[in-house]
């Protein structure tokens, strides 16, 4: 073989190494984003609980142990079942040893009261009210005259406030679906419930609270602080999008097909509202509000799935301590009663802030650029995490600047639940009109529950049309 041929062999292999690992990178690059994505669970990403399935991860919990034993604590102040109202009805017991004496009757009238228990139960049954008009032949008048029912009694027969206020309750709150509410109230109370009724019922109720629409995206849009979040819903056999605005007083639901800056929109909240934004990071946030609160439970949850799939990655340990150090730091200066934490305080955890990331910019440099390939360099989401941390530094420390913004974005997800449990107990909205309607009554009882109404008393309410809501300006 000739000194050219094996040249040309040469550059060969080499070209044919440099394929090989080439495809080799590829490979185990797609095998680390593969054994992420399987990692996946609801303690070190966004993904919920339900998607855990039955192997459920091992709990993360930001508390630490007290030390206490289980159970109530020494002085605490029990509670239990308390009766104050009379007795419908008092059965009493004679000793065994006085059954069948002749002189039973005269002691019973000695007898005392040693002990008292009581046993509360529910009586479930129907009451039927007949409302009759009655005829007259007036003298008078010299004509019969004939009495007028009462405006809320339009049929010959129908259903009372209280039973339609209970099936609202059952399919909103209960997250009963309208076949299940016609199984239970025909076994129950014996009563042919048909699911349009049903629907009826709830869209009655509905168009009742449409005022309360206009008043909440109101209230929320003048909050000098307001929680916001997403959630996806099936509805029509169509993916669609369940926006929230809230705090410890209103909530405000909304449904969209859309997730990002249309939806937000279409809420009418987002646009006029000029406070603190809480949520978790969405892109399209950004363009709302004066200042912004990052979720650092969500960072929290993020930084267990570096340390899950990328054990040496030692400063997302750090970092996850700088934020519970953060979080102890605020909670004892509000158990103190501080409205604000020391500057000195603040200046050292910013310190520590910029160090972390020094540290993990130098364990996670950029890839080098490969020559003759255009756009942007894939930064993997390590390093897209670190770029996040450090673009919105003034976000992710403003619980401990302004102690009116929390620490997470819990308030938003908490009033976003009862949309996955209605999904996940009663399947998918049939029509987007049902999931509307199904959102207004659970931002009314939400809101309703907020301010200490009883959430079948507020349904109540919206049924006889007068909704029962506190339009606290201490909300605001």
């Amino acid at each position: 073989m000739t000194k050219k041929e094996l040249e040309n062999q040469v550059v060969q292999l080499t070209n044919l190494v440099a394929e090989l690992q080439r495809k080799l990178d590829a490979a185990y690059e797609e095998i680390s984003d593969l054994k992420e994505k399987l990692n996946k669970n609801s303690q070190n990403s966004s993904k919920p609980p339900s998607t855990d399935g039955y192997k459920k991860p091992n709990p993360k919990s930001l508390r630490k142990s007290s030390g206490k034993k289980q159970g109530g604590q020494k002085g605490h102040k029990g509670h239990n079942l308390k009766v104050d109202a009379a007795p419908d009805k008092t059965i009493q017991y004679m000793p065994s040893a006085c059954l069948g004496c002749p002189q039973c009757e005269k002691c019973r009238g000695r007898a005392c009261v040693a002990e008292t228990r009581r046993v509360a139960d529910a009586s479930v049954k129907i009451e039927v009210t007949a409302h009759q008009t009655l005829e007259i032949a007036c003298p008078y008048h010299d004509a019969y005259l004939r009495g007028q029912f009462p405006e809320d009694i339009k049929a010959s027969i129908q259903y009372g406030e209280n039973l339609q206020a209970l099936v609202v309750a059952f399919n909103t709150v209960g997250a009963v679906s309208a076949n299940r509410i016609h199984e239970l109230f025909g076994n129950i109370f014996d009563i042919p419930l048909s699911t349009g009724t049903v629907a009826n019922m709830v869209r009655a109720c509905a168009d009742n609270l449409a005022g309360t629409d206009g008043q909440l995206k109101a209230l929320v849009a003048g909050l000098d602080v307001a929680h916001f979040d997403e959630t996806g819903t099936r509805v029509e056999n169509k993916l669609h999008w369940v926006h929230v605005a809230s705090n410890s007083y209103f909530t405000y639901l909304y449904l969209s097909e859309k997730r990002g800056k249309l939806a937000m929109e279409e809420g009418l909240v987002l646009p006029s509202f000029n406070g603190v934004a809480v949520h978790d990071c969405w892109a399209s946030y950004w363009n709302y509000g004066r200042a912004h609160g990052i979720c650092c439970a969500h960072l929290l949850r993020e930084l267990n799935g570096v340390l899950d799939n990328h054990p040496e990655q030692s400063w997302a340990r750090s970092f996850k301590k700088l934020l519970l150090d953060m979080k102890a730091a605020k909670d004892k200066a509000v158990a103190e009663r501080q409205e604000v934490l020391d500057s000195e305080a603040i200046s050292l955890f910013e310190k520590r802030y910029d160090r972390i990331l020094r540290k993990a910019y130098r364990q996670n440099p950029l890839p080098p650029k490969t020559p003759g390939k255009r756009g942007r360099q894939k930064r993997g989401k390590v390093r897209a995490l670190i770029d996040r941390l450090q673009n919105y530094k003034q976000a992710v420390c403003l619980f401990i600047k302004n102690f009116a913004v929390p620490f997470d974005n819990n308030q938003a997800e908490r009033d976003l639940r009862m949309v996955k449990v209605k999904t996940k107990v009663s399947g998918c909205f049939r029509t987007s009109d049902g999931a509307r309607y199904f959102l207004r009554i659970m931002s009314y009882i939400g809101t309703a529950k907020k301010q200490g109404v009883n959430p079948f008393q507020a349904i109540l309410k919206a049924i006889s049309g007068e909704p029962t809501i506190i339009w606290a300006s201490q909300g605001c």
